[in-house]
């Protein structure tokens, strides 16, 4: 599927698009706090012909590992953790990824913060939703954005349903929440709501407790 994708947008471009099914694609994630906000790049050149690159999201996202095998065998004092290791902490660092966090025709990008990551640009060529982007952009005007949340107290048995309302503490809609893992994930929120008391209704009538914060990488402006 990827593949294909890939081949219709070459267009004339003399570039060969085949599998490499022998790589393996790896999430090396900061070990402290002080790492992340630093941008430094403490890490060994990896053994091997593996390439190490930075996550062009933001550098609380760490690198990124292409190699063949296995990957924290090629760096010193790495330690190999869990699938739901990197989905938590990208949740908390507000890093929306794929169809749940981003669902088409729903999510758009600048309310995603997609410009933040360097996923939208306002130099280029045609692209679809290109008008209405950039005329957000230059306009200034975003009320609404993909914020980190955490929930508090003693969560229902089942996951957040996507979709679920955000109320703030006078029963107001704030926004929706979007997608999650546990006691953290994303919610759509308009900013000015995001400071008060806000939470979500469970199927069971209950209430959960949601606290939105701004990552630490975004632009000060937007804060």
């Amino acid at each position: 599927m990827l593949q294909e994708h890939l081949v219709l947008h070459k267009i004339r471009r003399k570039v060969a698009v085949e599998p490499y099914p022998e790589l393996r694609v790896w999430a090396v994630l900061p070990c402290t706090p002080e790492v992340e906000a630093s941008g430094a790049v403490p890490l060994p050149k990896p053994q091997g012909t593996a390439i190490l690159t930075r996550d062009p999201r933001t550098a609380c996202m760490g690198w990124r590992l292409l190699a063949q095998g296995e990957g924290p065998a090629l760096l010193l004092r790495a330690r190999l953790g869990d699938v739901w290791d990197y989905h938590r902490h990208r949740y908390q660092q507000g890093v929306p990824e794929g169809v749940h966090d981003l669902p088409p025709g729903v999510a758009l990008p600048l309310e995603s913060n997609l410009a933040f990551m360097n996923g939208v640009s306002f130099t280029k060529g045609c692209y679809v939703g290109q008008e209405l982007t950039a005329r957000t952009h230059h306009m200034g005007v975003v009320r609404k954005r993909l914020f980190p949340v955490q929930l508090v107290g003693p969560l229902p048995s089942g996951d957040i349903a996507p979709g679920t309302a955000v109320l703030t503490e006078s029963g107001q809609a704030a926004g929706k929440y979007r997608a999650g893992q546990g006691d953290v994930g994303l919610a759509l929120l308009h900013l000015d709501k995001v400071k008060g008391p806000l939470h979500v209704r469970t199927a069971g009538g209950g209430q959960v407790a949601l606290t939105a914060s701004a990552p630490d990488w975004w632009p000060t402006a937007t804060k």
